[in-house]
């Protein structure tokens, strides 16, 4: 049985590698408004490695999440920027 208070890992997915993914996602969306190269290449490196850890399809989309994060982070920040010059 299933305590309620936490969510079920599914099976072949270590602990370790779920809380990647998840952090991952977090640095992802860090990365679009706060420095997008740093975060956006830790939330790259952490999906990479909850995916090859046996989260497979999440942590490759974490990894995805991670790039786009910062491609649009930088983007925005080129934008802010000029409007104030």
């Amino acid at each position: 049985m299933v305590d309620p208070g936490t969510t079920p890992v599914p099976a072949g997915v270590g602990r370790g590698a779920r809380i990647c993914t998840i952090v991952a996602f977090a640095f992802a969306v860090i990365a679009v408004f706060f420095i997008p190269i740093l975060f956006g290449l830790i939330a790259v490196i952490l999906g990479v490695i909850a995916a090859t850890q046996g989260d497979k399809p999440l942590g490759w989309y974490a990894a995805g999440a991670g790039a786009a994060g910062a491609i649009i982070g930088m983007i925005l920040g080129a934008i802010v920027y000029s409007a104030a010059n």
